[in-house]
């Protein structure tokens, strides 16, 4: 049955995090978490009509959430009145329309505010395709031929690293034992980590308690912030190790924090704690400054979660300067383009530790790195997705982990869609929950 979409819903959708600074790191410290969503619906789809709305969102951190939205909304053209893309080549279409737009490429070109709102599109796309395929993203791309997948990415400027070709034999080397990893991903799961217990602001009593629960709950690896005072990171670090011992991996991250110098530096002062990885030691778009923090000191390095494009990815990888490479569903222009980033990592060999500490962000990229298992990388070693304990009670299909790994999601879709509630209370700035604190702060009650 061939569909049509028929309306495109966005909304300015924000949760007031900053209040317990729940987020907090050394660039940004009070976040509030936020969400510019997108819903697309076919024919005949209204409210909760599961197999004919499309879900998809960008994730910010408060101020500035509105011009994310503005951006899908310039999108809106692009879409309705169309068919409803549900395979391969519909998606990969819908993909390089919204991407490869004479005017619009300009703002870019393939980065920032409208790149970003084309991947909450295409994300919504891949969520509408996938609930009417009755399968979950993951699985649903997994299922699809290794031909099709290699039709899904553009290739332009990547050639020098990873051709049609080679991408072909990465998914036909791991064809083979798609059914297997299938089976073990749904009876095991998938790694997880948790930052939970390591936001900036919270005091040392707050660490030591969500990092031995942590530990309780079953994780093997917790991340803390760094990046404002040396002397309070080395205090904070010994104080997480000798609460969870020598046996659990605390990765760390400077969200950008440091100039090239400044992090070779830290780093070395932070080593004797153990540090399993320096997340964003520099700024995001500094490939070589990368390179030089991993030459110069003795701790991994990962980045990923503000890299604007799959070309930035692929330098990266090429100029050695990462031992993590961490995608993010909302960042990029949406799955087609984290699927070229999932290929680059194969090639290079290095594996992909997916960001996923804001709003639904969990939700969505389980699903990348399920996928990556099945069909692409097949190995799970070294590899885990970051897990925050926060806002899924927002989503109809939260992301579970139990025992410290991500619970296979089974329901169709990928699992982005919001609670009608949730979307009317956090509406920005008319919803009550806004009104409210905007009575509050005006009031003192």
């Amino acid at each position: 049955m061939s569909l049509t979409v028929m309306d495109f819903e966005v909304d300015d959708i924000r949760f007031p995090t900053s209040e317990h600074l729940d987020g907090s790191d050394a660039m940004n410290p009070d976040p509030d978490y936020s969400a510019a969503y997108v819903v697309l619906r076919a024919d005949g789809g209204g409210p909760g009509g599961a197999g004919e709305e499309g879900h998809g969102f960008c994730f910010t951190i408060g101020r500035g959430n509105d011009v994310m939205a503005a951006a899908i909304r310039a999108l809106r053209p692009y879409v309705v009145g169309r068919p409803v893309p549900r395979d391969a080549t519909g998606l990969a279409a819908l993909y390089r329309t919204l991407t490869h737009d004479s005017q619009l490429r300009w703002l870019g070109p393939e980065k920032g505010v409208m790149h970003m709102a084309a991947g909450a599109v295409v994300n919504a796309a891949w969520d509408l395709a996938a609930k009417l395929a009755g399968k979950p993203v993951w699985r649903f791309l997994a299922g699809m031929t290794p031909e099709e997948l290699v039709s899904l990415v553009d290739f332009r400027h990547l050639t020098d690293a990873l051709t049609p070709q080679e991408a072909l034999g990465i998914l036909r080397a791991a064809e083979p034992g798609r059914a297997e990893r299938t089976e073990r991903l749904l009876a095991e799961g998938y790694p997880a980590y948790t930052t939970s217990p390591g936001w900036l602001g919270y005091d040392d009593d707050k660490l030591v308690r969500l990092a031995e629960e942590a530990v309780a709950d079953g994780f093997t690896q917790i991340k803390l912030k760094v990046g404002a005072d040396l002397d309070d990171d080395v205090r904070r670090l010994a104080v997480a190790r000798r609460a969870v011992g020598p046996g659990i991996r605390i990765a760390v991250d400077a969200n950008q924090r440091w100039d090239v110098a400044d992090a070779v530096e830290w780093m070395k002062a932070l080593a004797p704690y153990d540090p399993y990885w320096i997340e964003e030691p520099t700024s995001p778009d500094d490939v070589l400054g990368h390179a030089a923090v991993r030459a110069g000191q003795p701790v991994k390095v990962a980045t990923g979660e503000h890299v604007a494009n799959r070309v930035v990815f692929k330098q990266l990888l090429q100029a050695g300067a990462v031992d993590f490479i961490q995608i993010d569903a909302a960042r990029v222009a949406g799955v087609n383009e984290n699927l070229a980033v999932l290929l680059l990592a194969a090639k290079y060999g290095v594996p992909v530790c997916p960001h996923a500490g804001g709003v639904g962000l969990c939700e969505l990229v389980q699903h990348l790195s399920m996928f990556d298992y099945v069909a692409v990388s097949g190995s799970r070693e070294d590899r885990v997705i970051e897990y925050v304990d926060h806002l899924h009670e927002h989503f109809a299909d939260p992301a579970v982990v139990e025992d410290g790994h991500y619970v296979a999601p089974r329901a169709p879709g990928f699992s982005a869609r919001m609670l009608p509630a949730s979307i009317a209370g956090h509406r920005y700035p008319q919803g009550p929950v806004w009104q409210a604190r905007r009575t509050h702060e005006e009031t003192g009650r």
